[in-house]
């Protein structure tokens, strides 16, 4: 009797698969291995799923018609591991052959024949495949933990990164990066809502994979995630990064304080625009400063009060332009020339270059000494080789050493993060105080309260006056002598 074959080809999309032949490649081994053997093979069987989980639609119908077909069938594969590789699969094609529905089964490279030894050979290739698939995801879990000790990013490049296939690793892209970075820094001055930030990103050319603008889900993904300052988030653990980072922590830190302000949910009625509300607090009473409408001198005016919630107060009401003076008063006592800018801006340029002199120097000299302990090492496994000391003072001599050795490439590692990590919040500080000298001309009243709330804390309104704690370094600025110009300027700079 003729037997009549079912040919089933399978190739995963997956990437444990890659080194697997195409289903093209299949269908011709198996095509010409059965013209060779004179095989009738009556339907075929294609598919691209992966087998290490149950639900392969092609596999379960044609086990379905070899349950339903009168005569006994064979398969034509080109692995057992085509066939199966779970339990429950590998189980069913056994249960077949033992029942007689499955009565040959034909392998290009796989020898069987329907016999308890063939059986137990076919188990062992179905355990195999089986065995294959739960090692490899264990080595692939075990590999992205290595590569993330390494400090290396595992996965496709975040935003502003591009994937290094030589180191394996991700680096800055040469223009994403700074657009990144210039979005970090406007959106910590409060330039920005999630919304404007993702056009501002559209008209910089930073868009989705299919060229559509951002969502603002992904904008907010993308201000929360630490690889910007060289830190690798992964299941609720951190690690370092071994890549250049594009923002600095201050401001990374700036942005999530601000994310975390907007979070918290409001209780509002209707939009009326009062730019101010929210920043201050009475200064007689504590309670919250307020706005609304009011008449007078021909027209309608916007002006803050005291809500008066805690008890008798006497302040008087305060006309939004009055407030925008005075607040802008409190700008113009940290605000920054844009010729003292550049000056400022110079001077750090020139400090950097010096650190990273002596910081070379510093790094060369613990790079000698690290040699001299790697040197130390090896004499001291060669001395423990020819038996010239005992165990137990080779064990304590060598971690002596490793120790040292540690400590040395700890203080190497410390001495270069400290160089290097004060110049750029000073370069944002001297752009800040210079942001400050645009906001006081600036009619962007929302502009102006941000900027506010981040030089001030303890921000009070008495007697028509604003008054505030600054924070520090603006402090520095702010309580200098009036008649001073140290900051290369008169205070008429503004008339």
């Amino acid at each position: 009797m003729d037997i009549k074959y079912f040919l089933y080809a399978r190739k995963s999309s997956e990437d444990e698969e890659r080194q697997v032949k195409s289903i093209e490649a299949q269908l011709t081994e198996i095509n010409e291995y059965a013209k060779s053997k004179g095989l009738c093979v009556t339907e075929k069987f294609i598919e691209s799923r992966s087998a290490k989980k149950l639900g392969r639609v092609v596999f379960n119908d044609m086990i379905e018609k070899i349950y339903k077909s009168k005569d006994p069938v064979g398969l034509l594969s080109w692995h057992p591991d085509r066939l199966a590789r779970n339990s429950v699969d590998g189980g069913q094609i056994i249960y077949l052959i033992d029942i007689g529905k499955i009565i040959s089964l034909k392998f290009p490279t796989f020898w069987f024949e329907p016999t308890p030894q063939g059986l137990f050979m076919l188990q062992v290739a179905f355990g195999q495949s089986k065995y294959y698939s739960d090692n490899l995801s264990q080595n692939v879990r075990r590999g992205i933990r290595q590569k993330l000790r390494r400090g290396e990013y595992p996965g496709h490049a975040p935003i502003g990164y591009i994937n290094n296939l030589k180191t394996r690793n991700i680096e800055p892209d040469d223009i994403k990066s700074k657009i990144i970075k210039k979005a970090f820094e406007e959106f910590s001055q409060g330039m920005h809502t999630l919304e404007s930030l993702r056009k501002r990103l559209s008209f910089w050319g930073v868009v989705s994979r299919n060229g559509t603008m951002l969502s603002k889900s992904s904008v907010k993904k993308m201000l929360t995630n630490p690889v910007y300052i060289g830190i690798i988030s992964r299941s609720g653990q951190l690690y370092n990064g071994s890549f250049a980072s594009i923002v600095s922590k201050a401001t990374f830190e700036a942005v999530q304080k601000i994310l975390d302000e907007r979070s918290r949910p409001r209780r509002s009625k209707a939009s009326h625009n009062f730019p101010f509300t929210g920043l201050l607090k009475c200064g007689e009473c504590g309670a919250s400063i307020t706005a609304q409408f009011a008449k007078g001198n021909g027209g309608i005016y916007r002006y803050y009060r005291c809500t008066k919630k805690l008890g008798k107060c006497c302040q008087p009401y305060l006309r939004e332009d009055s407030l925008k003076d005075e607040l802008r008063n409190k700008l113009q006592k940290v605000a920054l020339c844009e010729d003292l800018k550049e000056k400022m801006l110079a001077q750090i340029s020139i400090w950097e270059k010096e650190d990273k002199r002596s910081s070379h120097a510093f790094s060369q000299n613990l790079s000698i000494k690290i040699a001299e302990i790697e040197e130390k090492l090896d004499k001291l496994v060669n001395v423990f080789l020819d038996d010239l000391i005992d165990k137990d003072t080779y064990i304590n001599k060598k971690n002596q050493l490793i120790k040292t050795k540690a400590d040395l490439i700890q203080k190497r590692k410390g001495f270069g993060e400290k160089t290097d990590n004060w110049n750029e919040p000073l370069r944002e500080w001297v752009n800040d105080a210079h942001h400050a000298e645009e906001l006081t001309s600036s009619k962007d009243l929302s502009a102006i309260k941000s900027f506010v709330e981040k030089i001030g804390t303890n921000r009070r309104l008495l007697d028509k006056k604003v008054l505030l704690q600054w924070e520090k370094p603006w402090e520095l600025m702010a309580e200098r002598d009036e008649s001073s110009n140290w900051l290369g300027r008169e205070d008429s700079n503004h008339k």
